[in-house]
């Protein structure tokens, strides 16, 4: 992002134009430039009904007038993904160069460090803006009134504008991922794990979208977005040398981890388990958008459960290491004071004898 064409650094050459290293050093400035051609198209009337596609929602399943206007899914919200992933991709730049970089300034770290450092910035400007957009929705609908919220009513196909928006933007960031890998010059033997992140956020979110079952999704989202924001806030403080914050925001993330985890589990069991069982029908009904079958239900309940156990036994596991480690650390710090022989004082000096043993006592119990 910023003014001019960028220049290679430590040169004053610029950059060929359409290489790739023109493309990388300006991916911002030619995603805003994309975007703008939509914007620009909202201006005429033969091109307004094409460019509104990939801005605004469609599929309403209330008319306009009506409030709130509801919505439903379908083709043109592969407009919305297409230009919020390369929305996604302008505030990455943006927060990249803005924030992060000016905050790199300030702390000296090696290059492993400062890649963690810039995705726990990315992904904690993410997971906040989630919670906060999350958090909106729980009041403007009424969430947690009752527990059978979740699934009355279902299917629920119409979605309010913020409802339909969050799962939008939930997926179009997880797209954007993808190019990012490119963008910032990831390593091919890095791609795997970012690239399985992204997807099983991405999948998750578009199963919730899918089937019908937002009310029970977001809530479930909600829940692992605030543990993340905890966690890559730990991890900037502890980047940026501020131990005793960063101590005390892991050991807070520690807890809550699990009782998220807990939470989640107890939760779904009850929704999929019990609630949305008193609706279920025998098949899908494509029409109706109803996937409230007992073998949906299942699979979504055993899906959650899986995944919620692999997080918890990856946790405990990274836990017990770091105790091991923590132990072994501790060991080899502790170091045996050796116990020199003194010479025998007369019986007049028995206070002094005592005195010695008792010391030496404390030798060897250290």
């Amino acid at each position: 992002m910023g003014t001019g064409i960028r220049k290679r650094p430590g040169t004053n050459k610029q950059v060929p134009y359409l290489s790739h290293e023109f493309i990388i050093q300006n991916h911002g400035d030619i995603a805003t430039c994309v975007c703008m051609v939509f914007i620009v198209g909202l201006m005429f009337q033969t091109t307004s009904p094409l460019a509104i596609s990939f801005i605004a929602p469609k599929h309403n399943v209330t008319e306009l007038d009506q409030n709130p206007v509801l919505y439903t899914y379908g083709l043109r919200d592969l407009c919305l993904l297409f230009f919020y992933t390369v929305t996604a991709v302008i505030f990455h730049a943006i927060i990249q160069e803005y924030v992060l970089d000016k905050l790199m300034r300030k702390v000296r770290l090696s290059k492993t460090k400062a890649n963690k450092f810039n995705e726990s910035g990315q992904l904690l400007s993410f997971y906040a803006l989630s919670c906060a957009w999350a958090v909106s929705i729980f009041k403007d609908e009424g969430y947690f009134q009752s527990l059978n919220f979740f699934w009355t009513g279902y299917p629920h196909v119409g979605l309010t504008f913020m409802a339909k928006f969050y799962f939008i933007i939930q997926m179009s960031y997880w797209i954007h991922v993808l190019p990012e890998l490119y963008f910032q010059k990831v390593k091919r033997e890095e791609m795997a794990p970012k690239i399985t992140f992204a997807a099983i956020n991405f999948v998750i979110s578009a199963l919730v979208y899918l089937l019908n079952f937002s009310r029970i999704g977001i809530t479930l989202i909600f829940i692992d977005h605030v543990i993340n924001v905890l966690f890559h806030f730990s991890r900037l403080m502890h980047f940026s040398g501020k131990n005793k914050i960063a101590r005390t925001s892991f050991n807070i993330y520690n807890v809550l981890f699990v009782l998220a985890r807990l939470s989640a589990i107890i939760l779904s069991i009850f929704v999929f388990w019990f609630g949305l069982k008193s609706s279920s029908v025998d098949s899908i009904n494509f029409e109706e958008r109803n996937f409230n079958t007992p073998l949906v239900r299942t699979a979504s309940l055993a899906s959650i459960l899986l995944l919620q156990t692999w997080m918890l036994w990856n946790f405990i596991m990274f836990q017990c290491k770091k105790i091991r480690e923590n132990s072994k650390t501790s060991l080899s710090k502790t170091t045996i004071k050796p116990v020199q022989s003194k010479k025998v004082k007369t019986p007049r000096e028995g206070s002094d004898v005592e005195g010695e043993t008792s010391d030496s006592e404390k030798v060897k119990a250290q």
